[in-house]
């Protein structure tokens, strides 16, 4: 449960009444024993103590203010820990290369907020939310995999992904979130900036891009679909993908469709699927998947994932689980899983196993 740490009445900016604000600090601490094996010629194995094998670690903050006639301000500072070490995770200033580790920002830094620094206006008409934060074309991807995209059960369609630097998330963002009670259905549109000079140079727009995703929530029925565009002078970037969950109760069936095109003449393309789902079994769950990718580059590399996992919840904030995956290469792939090595068309096996605690 998040606990509040600041609650008082301050004077709106007119002086002519007052509103609640707020502040809570929000976190998860997960720690992960993940073993990894690869096979064939010159492969290797791994044993480590890392984190993030259930819910990604992380520190935030994050605060609302009533404005009254329906108004609200808020903001959220998330930053990614790696807890097994204490160091900050990396973050990426421009939605390009040049904007991550070669820039000095690999990770071994102190905390940066950058899982999501954003700061919001919404009302009755919605929200208008700008700063670094999720990139729609992710959503279907996490929210529609069992795993929710940690730990050693991840989706292919985000391991293998052509995406590029805002395929999980994108800096210097503006997005507007559609308000709720419209029936069940949701949406965002998100365009984000690389902001390089205009110099004339073939790389003045990389990092440039536009994401809509739309979808429908009502009942036991979940889909959604996403689409976006980001230019590179290398070749522009398009993802576009659909996922949808069914809850029979018993169950939670799921799965996504996910491609990303890159370039135009010629152009490469990647393309793959999960199907999963998500068991109540006494005070857990058991998390199932199989998830594949694949390019058509030459010898079309193709990598195919079987996931089975269990979590046991001790507390609504403390939970054990385990984890088994299995990746099988073909045509030039060699996937490995928790850090491993493995030989091209060959095998790799990875086991998670971790706690996490939620504050």
């Amino acid at each position: 449960m998040k606990k509040s740490l600041i609650a008082l009445a301050v004077l709106a900016t007119a002086g002519v009444a007052s509103a609640q604000s707020s502040v809570t600090l929000f976190g998860v601490v997960d720690a992960t024993l993940a073993f990894g094996k690869g096979s064939g010629v010159g492969s290797s194995s791994t044993t480590q103590l890392t984190n993030s094998g259930y819910n990604g670690s992380r520190l935030g903050f994050r605060g609302t203010e009533d404005l009254g006639g329906g108004m609200s301000a808020s903001f959220w500072l998330e930053a990614g820990v790696a807890n097994d070490n204490g160091a900050g995770a990396a973050t990426n200033t421009n939605n390009q290369a040049t904007g991550g580790a070669i820039a000095g920002i690999g990770g071994g830094q102190g905390l940066t907020f950058n899982r999501r620094s954003t700061v919001s206006l919404a009302g009755g008409w919605g929200e208008l939310r700008l700063g670094r934060d999720y990139s729609p074309q992710f959503w279907n991807l996490t929210v529609f995999d069992p795993y929710v995209t940690n730990g050693v059960g991840t989706t292919q369609t985000l391991k293998s992904s052509l995406g590029g630097p805002v395929t999980v998330r994108a800096s210097n963002a503006i997005g507007y979130f559609l308000p709720g009670g419209l029936g069940g259905f949701y949406g965002q549109v998100q365009h984000y900036l690389g902001e390089n000079n205009k110099t004339g140079a073939a790389t003045e727009n990389d990092g440039k891009g536009t994401a809509l995703r739309l979808g429908y929530a009502a009942g036991p029925v979940n889909v959604a679909l996403a689409t976006s565009s980001t230019k590179y002078a290398t070749g522009t970037i398009k993802t576009t993908n659909l996922g949808g969950q069914y809850d029979f109760g018993v169950a939670k069936l799921m799965g996504h469709y996910n491609r990303d095109r890159v370039g135009s003449t010629p152009s490469v393309t990647g393309k793959g699927y999960l199907i999963g789902g998500l068991i109540p079994m006494g005070a857990g769950e058991i998390r199932l998947a199989y998830s594949t990718y694949k390019t058509d580059v030459a010898g079309t590399p193709k990598s195919n994932k079987y996931a089975l996992g269990y979590v046991h919840n001790l507390s609504k904030r403390t939970a054990l689980y385990t984890t088994v995956a299995r990746v099988s290469n073909s045509g030039g792939a060699a996937q490995a899983l928790n850090g491993a090595v493995t030989a091209v068309n060959n095998k790799s096996t990875g086991y998670d196993f971790g706690i996490r605690h939620s504050f």
